[in-house]
């Protein structure tokens, strides 16, 4: 058993019985729910930093200002993030690597110490989101200011991160339960705000961008939604979690972790569409188009669909943010480890990773406009792990059998195009380009 603060690292071989559960899956001696079981947890571990306190920011201000009309930005992003999970997650499983490893392995030292700088500052970013998601959850529901409310959350993170110390496994049963925590309260939300079911279903495949405004939160979304550390994080999952002894039983193994994605995935990208049609139907179509931020949102959600809806939100983003805020803290270890082959105590990361969610609550920085501008800089650091995800699944001399089928490469290539091509539109927007309207 791991001491505490010093956790069971991603990557590290399953529990006994785990492994004997899973095998005799593969042997086809276990069948249905019994067989998949075993294979459950990595993709929910990841699915939390897709339903993080970021994807809170960006799709209350999506939906407030422009109301259903983002919502094919969520599909997109979330048919993305189906993808490019599994390559992860197949990677893992077809090296016994993670991301940051494989890098680490085949690119130059110089460059893997650029691309470790990125990723770190798109780590701090993403902490930065999940911190300050936390804290104003507890800042809505107990009314403690947001100094405080950090204080709390960084304790709350801690205990979780001592607690890994009792296995990994059951970390996937606290996050999977998280996950389930956040998807009720979005039914329950959605029961009280009714959207326009029509007009979900028109805007959720019909492509359009509203004015320039809508790049920028279009990005965002995409930044919150398809998370980098998580890229590197899920390959770090699936590493010898449960070991093949051919490649019959990667190829099997990848088949039941491609439906752990599916299904964890699927539910962080309703959960995303909920937080958006809710926002809509709230705000955006009774005179509250001017919501920008997640404290306003929350009160004035008590005046329009009562004291429950408000109560389940902030339930929803504590929620969120204190396991989102976990997952960042795994995620950065594998990131370090992985490029320069440097490992520093989980507690230490912890500490240092809340300095700069501290700093922006003393000196008053706006929460949820702090919140979306960090998920546009993660947008911008996700080109990284995105390449190097298809340049290494798609070698056959690396992944064997599991290599990418011509359509995945095609379809990841689409992803890394679409990701660029949305970072060089908000460029432009920045420097005073003006687009034109789309629908």
């Amino acid at each position: 058993m791991a001491r505490p603060f010093e956790a069971a690292e991603p990557g590290t071989p399953s529990h006994p019985d785990l492994q004997i559960a899973a095998r005799e899956a593969i042997q086809g001696k276990r069948r249905g729910i019994q067989a998949l079981f075993p294979f459950l947890g990595p993709a929910f571990i990841a699915a939390v930093a897709y339903i993080d306190p970021g994807n809170f920011a960006t799709n209350i201000q999506a939906g407030a200002h422009f109301g259903y009309t983002l919502l094919w930005v969520i599909v997109m992003a979330n048919l993305m993030a189906m993808l490019l999970q599994s390559m992860s997650a197949k990677l893992g499983i077809a090296t016994g690597r993670n991301l940051a490893e494989m890098c680490r392995d085949r690119l130059p030292k110089p460059v893997c110490y650029f691309f470790w700088a990125t990723q770190e500052v798109a780590a701090m970013a993403t902490d930065l989101a999940e911190f300050l998601g936390a804290a104003i959850g507890l800042n809505l529901l107990f009314g403690i200011s947001m100094f405080e409310a950090a204080l709390v959350t960084g304790a709350l993170v801690f205990v979780i991160l001592a607690w890994q110390g009792t296995g990994f496994r059951q970390l996937e049963a606290f996050i999977g339960a998280m996950v389930g925590t956040i998807a009720v309260c979005y039914v329950i939300e959605t029961v009280l705000a009714q959207p326009d079911w029509g007009q979900v279903l028109f805007h959720s495949v019909v492509p359009s961008l509203p004015g320039n405004d809508a790049v920028l939160l279009a990005v965002g979304i995409i930044g919150a939604t398809v998370m980098p550390h998580v890229i590197y994080l899920h390959s770090g999952l699936t590493q010898n979690r449960i070991i093949p002894q051919s490649e019959e039983e990667k190829r099997r193994i990848f088949g039941f972790e491609k439906v752990d994605v599916v299904i964890a995935m699927g539910i962080a990208g309703l959960v995303n569409m909920a937080m958006l049609f809710m926002a809509a139907k709230v705000f955006h179509f009774t005179g509250h188009a001017d919501i920008a931020d997640i404290t306003t949102a929350y009160q004035t959600l008590v005046p329009l669909l009562g004291g429950t809806a408000a109560l389940v939100f902030g339930i929803s983003l504590l929620a969120s943010g204190i396991s989102s805020s976990y997952v960042g803290t795994m995620a950065g270890q594998v990131v370090m480890q992985g490029f320069i082959n440097f490992h520093i105590p989980v507690w230490l990361r912890r500490t240092l990773t809340m300095v700069p969610a501290l700093t922006a609550i003393i000196i008053g920085l706006d929460p949820t406009q702090t919140l979306v501008v960090s998920q546009v800089v993660l947008s911008f650091a996700l080109p990284i792990p995105v390449i190097t995800l298809i340049m290494f699944t798609r070698d056959r001399r690396i992944m064997g059998s599991l290599a990418n089928r011509p359509l995945t490469n095609l379809l990841g290539s689409a992803c890394a195009l679409a990701i660029l091509l949305l970072n060089v539109v908000l460029l432009f927007e920045t420097f005073g380009g003006k687009l034109p309207v789309i629908g």
